[in-house]
């Protein structure tokens, strides 16, 4: 795929190419973000706005490479969804060397790695991990799956952990690092078969040996008593990055603490509905219902309105004070 072709794949991602402002490149980074991660943008509602479309950007920005990556365009190939994901990643470092940057979403997310003088090691390392899952299928450890992750997810939870302003920049990178693990873990849980569809298994293959379970087990459209027992194991070891990130959360700036701790808990209750469903994932995708969400959310509103008014109580030194 050309350079041109993969911007143009990139644009329709966005819904359009026009206009191509800075506020409406902020503005399909949102649209984005509210299409395909919902629950990711439904906590992100509770940070203040200042904060919330930076969030957005690396939202767009992580989401873009992903959907490069899984393009269903049959015609496209491996050779062809590795050439869009290289032309996008091009675009974005021409863009950080101040290169003119003709892309519908990439100026604000540009514009987030300046505001925030973000690590562009970060990007490439996630660059890096989605090109892998162009060539890998499997992962033989779990300590090789973490070596993935460090790319495809503690990385953007690295980025973005500047933006939600913790009081030790080192503490607070290393329990997003474990948030990241526990979201991607979660997604790796719930979506097993729609991941097999694609050619790709993440639950390592020493747990299936452990647990008796087969890569064609993986595709039934129930899941056996040994595929319950596996996921079950991966369930609790979702969680373990879950406490371990905790108490990361008190560590943020007030006004950031109720969006992380909403999406830590919302994504968390994917783990919650895994159960509920006996561990029936194969065959369907199972989610958190609309109410409990909303409720998650509504009771950090309060802390979030709360801590957003008493940021703008600010007192001004006296002149020459």
């Amino acid at each position: 795929m050309s350079s041109g072709a993969a911007a143009g794949r990139t644009a329709a991602l966005a819904g359009g190419q026009e206009p191509r402002t800075l506020t409406a490149a902020y503005e399909r980074c949102r649209r984005l973000h509210r299409r395909h991660g919902r629950s990711y943008y439904l906590a992100t509602l509770l940070l203040p706005a200042w904060k919330r479309r930076h969030v957005h950007a690396l939202y767009a920005f992580s989401r873009y490479a992903d959907e490069l990556v899984d393009d269903p365009d049959p015609r496209l190939g491996v050779e062809g969804r590795a050439a869009a994901l290289r032309a996008f990643g091009e675009r974005f470092f021409a863009g950080l060397r101040g290169e003119p940057c003709d892309d519908p979403v990439l100026p604000a997310v540009l514009h987030t790695v300046r505001a925030f003088d973000l690590d562009p090691a970060d990007a490439r390392r996630f660059l890096d991990a989605m090109a892998t899952d162009l060539v890998v299928d499997r992962y033989q450890t779990y300590d090789d799956l973490l070596g993935y992750m460090e790319g495809s997810a503690a990385a953007v939870g690295i980025m973005l952990t500047s933006i939600l302003e913790p009081a030790e920049e080192a503490r607070g990178r290393e329990h997003a690092r474990q948030l990241g693990f526990a979201f991607q873990m979660t997604n790796f849980i719930r979506d097993v078969g729609e991941d097999l569809a694609r050619g790709r298994v993440y639950l390592p293959v020493a747990d299936l040996a452990r647990f008796g379970v087969r890569r064609e087990d993986l595709a039934a459209a129930t899941a056996a008593p040994a595929v319950r027992e596996l996921l079950a194991f991966e369930v609790e070891r979702a969680r373990a990055h879950y406490r371990a990130a905790e108490p990361g959360i008190e560590l943020l700036a007030p006004s950031s603490r109720p969006c992380v701790r909403t999406a830590s808990a919302l994504y968390g209750g994917i783990l919650d509905e895994v159960e509920r469903a006996g561990y029936q994932v194969l065959g369907r995708r199972v989610r958190v219902p609309r109410r409990r969400r909303l409720g998650v959310a509504g009771r950090n509103l309060v802390a979030a309105r709360r801590a957003a008014l008493g940021e703008r109580r600010v007192s001004v030194p006296a002149p020459g004070g």
